[in-house]
């Protein structure tokens, strides 16, 4: 599974000019659609349909995930998102269930899940931080490790953003953690990918 933009015109477009690599360094080619699912974004539902890839050099085949999907859930990484920093600010469960119109035992698990590994992704996006940025500025204390985890997040996102010469406020600090865990930010085979300048939001020409 690899993560790429959320455009399937650009990445059926990229795809088929042999723009798209396999880890193994292999040309990608097209190889069907996956499943189709329903994302909960936060304007509604869409239905998404990812592209399937099959490398020209090992025979692998990847789905392709859109940068706004984790593996195995139902909501956009922005909705999922938005509940893990309002209860870094302090909210429960069921305030967080309420302000995102999910059910409780939904972001239940997401917190749980989070709140499980905070230590490791303050560790893995603090390391992001440290390796895009020449001159990084860790983030200060947030008052507990699940916060902490999301500050990281955060600082980790704003720097890629600049390294790349783009606004902070256009580069979704969520859609950098899926692409830095490859859709696993949330899932049990949390899988840690390497920040390249292959990156898969629009980036200035």
């Amino acid at each position: 599974m690899l993560t790429v933009e959320v455009d399937a015109a650009a990445v059926e477009k990229r795809l088929l000019a042999g723009q798209m690599v396999c880890p193994c360094s292999g040309v990608l080619r097209p190889w069907g659609f996956a499943r189709p699912r329903w994302l909960r974004t936060p304007s509604g539902r869409v239905r998404v349909r990812p592209r399937r890839a099959r490398c020209a050099r090992c025979g692998r085949s990847h789905v392709l995930l859109g940068v706004n999907v984790l593996v195995r859930r139902a909501d956009a990484v922005e909705v999922i998102g938005a509940g893990l920093v309002a209860k870094a600010a302090g909210a429960g469960s069921r305030r967080v269930a309420g302000l995102l119109g999910r059910a409780r035992s939904t972001v239940r698990g997401w917190l749980a899940r989070f709140a499980g590994r905070a230590q490791l992704l303050r560790r893995l996006f603090t390391q992001v931080l440290v390796d895009v940025d020449a001159d990084p500025v860790p983030p200060a204390a947030a008052g507990s490790g699940f916060a902490d985890a999301v500050a990281a997040i955060v600082a980790a996102a704003a720097t890629v953003a600049r390294r790349w010469g783009l606004s902070v406020l256009t580069v979704s600090p969520w859609r950098v953690a899926v692409s830095v865990t490859g859709g696993r930010l949330l899932s049990p085979d949390l899988l840690v990918l390497p920040i390249n300048t292959s990156a898969p939001w629009p980036v200035p020409r």
